[in-house]
């Protein structure tokens, strides 16, 4: 499902506030990109997760799915649904990321992306909240 529009989403984890959004850009001669994009509310902070597709590893670009990705072997996700986006910015906080930090950070998505399988696989649908 493709989200129209760009503007930024509310998500709240824990006591905190976050405005979330995704980007599809086509970078010339670099093919698609898709940007999963948080901010915590009230901070400077940015936090860019990068999709690119490589070997092995694709996504989905506009018209149509925006926002897919997806790995050999059929594991895929919707970077427009908020559970995904919750999985995503819970990995990100657990790897380190600092949203009170006023600087724009850049992460391969790749690198979090078998990690959020196993988040949404295991949560527990009652506690997803925001979905």
């Amino acid at each position: 499902m493709s989200r129209r529009g760009g503007k930024p989403r509310r998500l709240v984890a824990g006591s905190e506030a976050y405005l979330w959004y995704v980007r599809h850009r086509d970078p010339a001669g670099d093919g698609c990109v898709e940007v999963l994009i948080f901010r915590r509310r009230g901070t400077r902070g940015r936090l860019d997760i990068i999709f690119q597709a490589r070997e092995g590893r694709w996504i989905y670009g506009y018209p149509g799915t925006s926002g897919a990705v997806g790995a050999a072997g059929g594991a895929s996700l919707n970077l427009n649904e908020p559970g995904t986006a919750r999985a995503f910015l819970d990995e990100a906080l657990f790897r380190g990321w600092q949203p009170e930090r006023p600087v724009l950070e850049r992460i391969d998505g790749w690198l979090l992306f078998d990690a959020v399988i196993v988040r949404r696989d295991t949560r527990n649908p009652l506690e997803a909240g925001n979905e």
